[in-house]
């Protein structure tokens, strides 16, 4: 990131009913405090919200008024539970591209794996315009990065094994 990492705020928002109700462990805001702290970057607020594209919005925008940084983790997966994307995009008032690279890496994803690929995974070749792709080499949803005024909006995969490595490779 080319801005003066020291004295940026940052915040985390996770997203994922299953995380909400206790299903699931949330270690990646633990994991993400841990590498934005050892980066000099502050991460002031942390939550987690279900998959309700409302409450998503609202602690969007509250985030983007507050902080430098917003990193959303989860949420980007092909099912209609899934409202990372389209909600994000409503927000910045951009509209989703599809993405025929990212397209063929999913199907080359699942066809690796000698497995029929779902028509719903290619929702996840569509990304917010003017927004930087990251690729995931380990599974389907690529991530992005989305600058807008002054403000930067991580969106990254749920899944730690895809996270961490994206984060890793395009973030840090």
């Amino acid at each position: 990131m080319p801005y003066n990492k020291t004295t940026m705020k940052a915040e985390i928002i996770s997203i994922g009913t299953e995380i909400l109700l206790g299903q699931i462990l949330n270690t990646n805001q633990q994991w993400l405090s841990l590498r934005l702290s050892e980066l000099g970057i502050d991460v002031y607020y942390q939550s987690t919200l279900g998959d309700n594209p409302q409450r998503l919005a609202q602690a969007i925008r509250q985030g983007l008024n507050r902080s430098d940084i917003i990193i959303t983790t989860g949420g980007l997966g092909p099912t209609v539970d899934d409202i990372t994307l389209e909600t994000i995009s409503h927000i910045l008032s951009t509209k989703l591209v599809y993405n025929i690279k990212i397209a063929g890496k999913i199907k080359s994803h699942f066809g690796k794996q000698c497995l029929n690929m779902p028509r719903e995974n290619l929702r996840q070749a569509c990304i917010p315009e003017k927004a930087k792709i990251l690729a995931n080499n380990v599974g389907t949803a690529p991530g992005f990065i989305v600058e807008q005024s002054g403000k930067i909006l991580i969106a990254l995969p749920g899944p730690p094994r895809e996270l961490n490595p994206m984060f890793e490779r395009f973030v840090t």
